[in-house]
């Protein structure tokens, strides 16, 4: 929210993508005052908790759908704004080209999201178990860059924040995973269950790197914003304006 302050949009409607229970959209319509805002995400019992603590006074709508598939007209939308939704998301590229088909030319996209660097120290104590894969692979920002450009938008700026998150044992943090509904939730994952001897085993990895009683776990958060482009032309159509075709006088 701090990084939206100095760009300069004048907003109608917004979404929140991927609202979840609705703490960003109440944020968002303190700063975006006036304009129409609606939480999107997937899930419906988090749009029901935040249709819950809607004030009478919010202009807020709800609405339930894939990031991949939205449900709104072409060039209708100001700002799309979108809070660790990424992470979720095994290819972002399907969303980056619906956030460029319903954001309007010159329209804002701000989002924040992980990068590769974060929960390294988890994928490490699951090493020292087995081989199958735990914690997902979050996207590089230059990836994420390309990505942006690739859909149609424009003038991306993405920048790197790290956040180290001290525990004083394993337990909390997983409590937090939990508070977060992070599940491993990856289509490589193995396909049996953990077991309780596996899931102990990593936690006593995780305990064991403790420094002075204390198990850091460190986050990699990408912030990016970029603008809208308008319609994307079709690469086997080039069309102009014929009011700008002179006429031939003989």
């Amino acid at each position: 929210m701090t990084r939206l302050a100095p760009l300069l949009v004048d907003a109608k409607t917004v979404l929140d993508l991927g609202a979840a229970t609705g703490a960003s959209s109440r944020l968002l319509e303190k700063r975006f005052k006036g304009a129409k805002l609606v939480s999107v995400d997937i899930a419906i019992e988090m749009l029901r908790k935040g249709r819950s603590r809607k004030t009478w006074l919010a202009k807020t709508a709800f609405a339930q759908a894939r990031a991949q598939q939205l449900p709104f007209a072409d060039q209708s939308v100001d700002v799309v704004f979108s809070n660790l939704l990424l992470p979720w998301i095994d290819d972002p590229t399907p969303v980056f080209s619906e956030v460029a088909r319903v954001l309007r030319k010159g329209g804002l996209f701000a989002f924040a999201t992980l990068g590769p660097d974060s929960l390294q120290e988890i994928s490490r104590a699951w090493a020292a178990v087995d081989s199958a894969a735990h914690v997902n692979q979050f996207f590089d920002m230059h990836i994420l860059g390309d990505g942006l450009v690739n859909a149609g938008l424009k003038d991306p700026v993405l920048d790197v924040d790290r956040l180290a998150v001290k525990y004083s044992n394993s337990a909390n943090i997983f409590r937090d995973l939990t508070s977060a509904g992070a599940r491993n939730s990856l289509r490589q994952r193995a396909p049996g269950l953990t077991g309780k001897q596996g899931f102990g085993r990593m936690q006593a990895a995780l305990d064991s790197a403790a420094v002075d009683g204390e198990i850091t776990l460190d986050l990699e958060l990408v912030y990016g914003h970029c603008w809208g482009a308008g319609p994307k032309n079709d690469p086997a159509n080039y069309r102009i304006d014929a009011g700008q075709i002179p006429v031939r006088r003989s």
